[in-house]
């Protein structure tokens, strides 16, 4: 059964799309079956995979409204390796509907039950809010992988996110935890960017990981070309992060992992 890991945080700006997709297509380069659920009415790990999000027929708005079944809406990432549940601007209804829909939070952990068993791994590239969109992938996954930079000010938002975390996890979704926290954009030559890791480390022990993603000016120039790093330039800092990144989830939880790849 596939792992299903929504990537989080309530901060913009932080890497959250960049490391929703290059961890995608990380794991896919490992031959894990991969998907990858765009929950942000922006679209951008849509355009970020290839895909034109101007031009979708359909999309995760009919997935979690229950007009057409998941798989039907699921395009496949050619290059990349990975399939997409794609979104784009016609998302933003979605946040008004579901408010009154039944079962309004666990749209998507129902819409997502048959497809499941298909893939060893759904990322969930969630929206920069608290919202009803954010709930719904929160409600839907195993564990939450939170994108943080290294600064101050993103220390106060990770509290509330996981004070969220906790929160559905006590009342809507038991089996919800923390998959783990990524340093993005981290300068090592930065002491502020050293202080904030080592206070990450210091509170969170092991639940922070050992890879760190560094600022990348190619990590930054691959979603213009609809291309995941490790596709646009395999050789550059960023690529290899995502890659030992992708390596060191596995490793945390491969017991777990259906389908290992032979």
């Amino acid at each position: 059964m596939g792992r299903i890991i929504a990537v989080a945080n309530q901060k913009g700006g932080v890497g959250k799309t960049t490391t929703a997709v290059n961890t995608a297509a990380a794991l896919a380069a490992m031959r894990h079956r991969v998907l990858l659920i765009d929950l942000d009415p922006q679209g951008n790990a849509t355009t970020g995979s290839g895909i034109d999000k101007h031009a979708l027929a359909l999309s995760t708005l009919e997935a979690l409204m229950g007009e057409r079944q998941l798989v039907e809406c699921v395009q496949r990432a050619t290059e990349a390796g990975y399939d997409v549940l794609p979104s784009n601007g016609d998302l933003t209804a979605a946040e008004v509907r579901l408010l009154e829909a039944p079962l309004r939070e666990k749209r998507l952990s129902i819409a997502l039950q048959p497809a499941i068993p298909a893939y060893d791994y759904i990322l969930i590239d969630c929206p920069p809010s608290l919202n009803m969109l954010t709930l719904n992938a929160l409600v839907a996954a195993d564990s939450v992988l939170v994108p943080l930079q290294t600064e101050y000010y993103a220390l106060e938002g990770l509290s509330a996110l996981l004070a969220t975390v906790k929160q559905i996890r006590d009342h809507r979704n038991p089996r919800l935890e923390m998959e783990g926290i990524v340093r993005t954009m981290h300068d090592p030559r930065n002491n502020l960017d050293n202080q904030v890791s080592a206070q990450l480390i210091q509170h969170f022990g092991d639940k922070v990981f050992r890879t760190m993603i560094p600022r990348n000016v190619r990590v930054a120039e691959a979603p213009s070309h609809g291309l995941p790093v490790m596709l646009y330039d395999k050789t550059s800092r960023g690529a290899i992060s995502y890659m030992a990144l992708a390596s060191e989830m596995t490793r945390r939880h491969l017991p777990a992992t259906a389908n290992p790849p032979q």
